[in-house]
């Protein structure tokens, strides 16, 4: 068992400069089925802590609560955290919905970069404090 997973994206992939200490597995502009088919096999993710990135790469045909419900029950944690997309309000009310059902913490990016979707190196350590 891990101590401390992070899943997803490219913003998952920030968390973990500043949560060095997980392990962490995601890919720079992967969107949710991506990540489903390339990494859900039959073994479950285990880790005290889960850290979730994903949604934010995903466009209208993907079914985003589909695959992050996949993600979801593959998952055994302590602790379930999703970060929630700075953008598309429809993909923030899916990743709210999954975290709600599971009891899960929704972490929102509080300081964007200039690009409107990825965390300053600030909103980084909040997001890393906040899942400590």
């Amino acid at each position: 068992m891990f101590e401390c997973l992070i899943m997803g994206d490219s913003i998952a992939l920030g968390t973990k400069m500043y949560r060095p200490e997980c392990v962490s597995i995601a890919k720079s502009g992967v969107n949710s089925k991506s990540w489903v088919n390339a990494h859900i096999t039959k073994t479950p993710f285990v880790a005290k802590t889960v850290i979730i990135s994903l949604g934010s790469n995903d466009y209208k045909s993907i079914n985003t609560e589909e695959e992050l419900r996949t993600i979801r029950l593959m998952t055994k944690a302590d602790r379930v955290y999703w970060i929630l997309p700075a953008i598309k309000p429809d993909i923030q009310m899916v990743v709210k919905k999954v975290a709600l059902e599971y009891n899960d913490m929704v972490i929102p990016i509080t300081n964007l970069s200039a690009d409107g979707v990825h965390p300053t190196g600030q909103g980084y350590k909040e997001i890393a404090e906040k899942t400590k």
